[in-house]
């Protein structure tokens, strides 16, 4: 494994780019392991309806940056205080939404701090009743990338400020809100330690305390491919927000295990003329496919049925069966 410095930069834009450009650009035989930190922001899951996550007139006034990412899952606050980990490596057909092999590394290393982490749920690392981290995956083209978040020392006021967080979301985890239920890695540890500190302490444990860590070096060459991406993915509004047609029907649910998928439909005269799917799901595929199946449809069943033949729907979104999809489809 190979360890790549960000070179100080805490722009998200620019850090998602070199997640990016590691996953598509370089050795596919090789793992890699990003560290990077964020200037505030909240990181919008691939599948999510952007304007319905966030509060945008805080965002604005407190120049909080809005960015969409590649994996799935849902939509996180960044800031200062947070130290985001990314294993970027091949797809061995085994590894995606195996969260427990990619955290593992990182819960030992604050087990060796002190702090008493474990992983709970579908992909959050806790302390007792408290989260300290989220994490996503995204697959392509045989390589993959896991990657979550440390709140080393977070502004948890401006989480429940910037978010907005659906009530079944707090229904599932039986929680009261996003401040009862999550907590700052720093409350759990013997002294203060900076983010900065925090990072070094972390690498050195991960790598097993190796007298030099071995580093993959960003070129020039990789720069600028880096700085293409960042510029025409994730500075570009349609990308980090895009345009929502209006829609007629929807249905929404949250599956154990899978998270909330949110369909939604616009139906002429019978027929699915336009076809959104949200959610903070985790899957391999891109559901477009399925968006793309389902529109020019006939609003029935037995269409939908035979609009999704031949697919695995788990591939797209998790532990979710096609009845229970349909079901919510239609």
């Amino acid at each position: 494994m190979l360890f790549i410095d960000n070179q100080n930069h805490y722009d998200p834009r620019v850090n998602l780019a070199i997640e990016e450009y590691v996953l598509k650009h370089l050795d596919i035989n090789e793992t890699y392991l990003l560290f990077y930190i964020n200037d505030p922001s909240i990181i919008i899951g691939r599948n999510q309806n952007t304007v319905e996550e966030i509060h945008v007139d805080y965002c604005r006034e407190h120049g909080i940056h809005v960015v969409r990412r590649l994996s799935g899952g849902g939509a996180v606050y960044h800031d200062r205080g947070n130290l985001n980990f990314s294993f970027i490596t091949k797809d061995d057909g085994e590894s995606f939404l195996n969260f427990r092999k990619f955290t593992e590394p990182v819960i030992k290393a604050l087990h060796r701090l002190g702090v008493h982490a474990e992983m709970t749920g579908r992909n959050d690392i806790q302390v007792g009743e408290k989260k300290i981290s989220g994490n996503a995956q995204f697959s392509t083209k045989g390589r993959m990338f896991s990657h979550g978040t440390l709140m080393l020392d977070v502004d948890l006021g401006r989480v429940a400020e910037a978010l907005k967080v659906k009530k079944e979301k707090f229904q599932s985890k039986s929680t009261k809100s996003v401040r009862s239920r999550v907590a700052n890695i720093s409350e759990f540890l013997d002294r203060k330690l900076s983010v900065e500190e925090f990072r070094e302490i972390l690498l050195r444990y991960i790598f097993e305390e190796e007298a030099e860590i071995p580093q993959y070096r960003l070129t020039e060459a990789d720069w600028k491919i880096i700085n293409q991406i960042s510029e025409e993915r994730y500075r570009n509004w349609d990308w980090n927000f895009g345009h929502s047609p209006k829609f007629n029907v929807e249905h929404s649910r949250r599956f154990e295990g899978a998270g909330s998928i949110d369909v939604r439909l616009q139906v002429e005269k019978g027929m699915i003329e336009g076809c959104t799917i949200f959610g903070d799901f985790f899957g391999v595929k891109d559901v477009r496919e399925i968006q793309d199946r389902l529109t020019g449809s006939r609003y029935d069943r037995e269409e939908i049925v035979k609009a999704l033949e031949g697919i695995d729907i788990g591939e797209y979104f998790g532990k979710v069966s096609k009845e229970e999809f349909i079901d919510l489809v239609y």
